[in-house]
């Protein structure tokens, strides 16, 4: 991740099995205040190893699901980002 503009601290919260292989249920990750979603999702796998499950992962900003990878997010610091798993059960 390119990030020659300015960053931000986001805190990321990882749910199931994001939390298994990230091995932490939350973390702070600085970011650009402007990226889009792909290269997000790039980087987070990238960085917490989840890559096994990198297609079906689920992206949140501040409670708001990402619908459309190629969408450019605006971050402020503190701000929210949760990984979740597509979960299964009944």
């Amino acid at each position: 991740m390119n990030a020659d503009g300015p960053v931000v601290n986001v805190h990321v919260l990882f749910f199931a099995k994001s939390r298994e292989l990230a091995n932490t249920p939350r973390s702070t990750v600085e970011v650009p205040t402007e990226i889009t979603a792909t290269e997000l999702l790039d980087h987070l796998v990238s960085k917490f190893g989840l890559t096994s499950i990198r297609d079906n992962l689920i992206l949140a900003h501040n409670e708001s699901y990402i619908d459309n990878l190629s969408d450019r997010i605006l971050f402020k610091e503190g701000d929210e980002l949760a990984i979740i798993p597509p979960l299964s059960g009944g």
